[in-house]
């Protein structure tokens, strides 16, 4: 199976220093690329160079709503410049928060940076990432008066609602989905999955974010996450070798990924539990699944300049 994890954090400050291996990782485990998303202007250049140093990953610019106070005055220009000089980048990650952390944000200022850079998005005929937390009637209004975009938008770990499904797809939306997907009702995600066509589906990790629920065994963990005691590790071990615990405490325990700490790093080799998740609720094989969503993620990124070709 060919993956394409369409959403991550390789830059993120918690795995970084990890990135070489990860990579590594996640790339013998069928992931051929991975699209990196900068938040703000500090992390610009790392994304770049690490877009240099491996051929599977494609660069994203862009200032995320939680980063909007720290922009400078020059942003804008600067963002322009290195997409002119990066064409193989797109544009991310991008959006509006009115969530628990956005809140605090003036949301004015939210929606002046999003619609700056959903425009030269299809100014530049590039995909741009979009992150939306209690705001999809603020934002589908936005895409509305910008759109629509020919090029496509990706709505990065889609948890709207099954009804805005058609007025986004109208845009040109993708539909992206992690482990977050976890965290929303059996019954309404599954309605919300039918109603997206099967042309505009795609996987992510949003390592090192979003680590899904799934059994410890089936994880892959971030070697060193300072989250996890060594007895993690060695309960993983155990289950993966299928050694079974000798007291009844031990063998009645969860062995599951509630028995983590919350911070715990996502590994992006995970998408294979988001694959396993979302195609249990298409009721299609994940082999079909995998298929698809590559197919996808290589027609949105397959754009002129980009490091991904399109396949025939």
């Amino acid at each position: 199976m060919k993956l394409f994890d369409a959403h991550c954090h390789l830059q993120d400050p918690k795995i970084f220093s990890k990135a070489p291996q990860l990579i590594s990782t996640t790339v013998d485990s069928g992931v051929l690329h991975f699209a990196v998303n900068g938040v703000s202007e500090k992390d610009w250049n790392l994304v770049k160079d690490m877009s240099e140093l491996y051929s599977s990953v494609i660069p994203c610019y862009g200032i995320h709503p939680w980063f909007i106070q720290e922009r400078t005055p020059n942003w804008f220009t600067s963002l322009k410049d290195l997409l002119a000089t990066t064409p193989s980048a797109a544009i991310g990650e991008i959006g509006l928060d009115k969530g628990s952390r956005g809140r605090g944000i003036d949301f004015t200022g939210q929606v002046e940076v999003f619609r700056q850079q959903l425009e030269l998005a299809k100014e530049l005929k590039r995909p741009a990432s979009i992150h939306c937390v209690r705001a999809f009637g603020d934002m589908l209004e936005i895409m509305k008066s910008v759109g629509p975009f020919p090029a496509g938008v990706i709505l990065h770990s889609y948890l709207g609602s099954a009804e805005m499904v058609p007025e986004f797809s109208k845009l040109g939306a993708y539909f992206s989905f992690s482990g977050f997907l976890m965290s929303m009702k059996v019954q309404k995600a599954k309605k919300m999955l039918k109603r997206i066509s099967m042309e505009r589906i795609l996987l992510e990790t949003d390592a090192p974010d979003a680590l899904p629920m799934a059994s410890l065994d089936s994880l892959f963990l971030v070697d060193g996450d300072p989250s996890l005691s060594q007895e993690v590790y060695a309960q993983k071990e155990c289950l993966a070798s299928n050694v079974v615990a000798v007291s009844d405490d031990q063998s009645h325990a969860p062995r599951d990924s509630s028995i983590l700490p919350k911070e715990t790093l996502n590994h992006p080799a995970n998408i294979h539990n988001v694959l396993v998740y979302v195609a249990s609720l298409l009721d299609m094989s994940k082999e079909e699944l995998a298929e698809l969503s590559y197919r996808n993620a290589v027609r949105l990124f397959s754009y002129e300049g980009s490091k991904v070709p399109r396949e025939m």
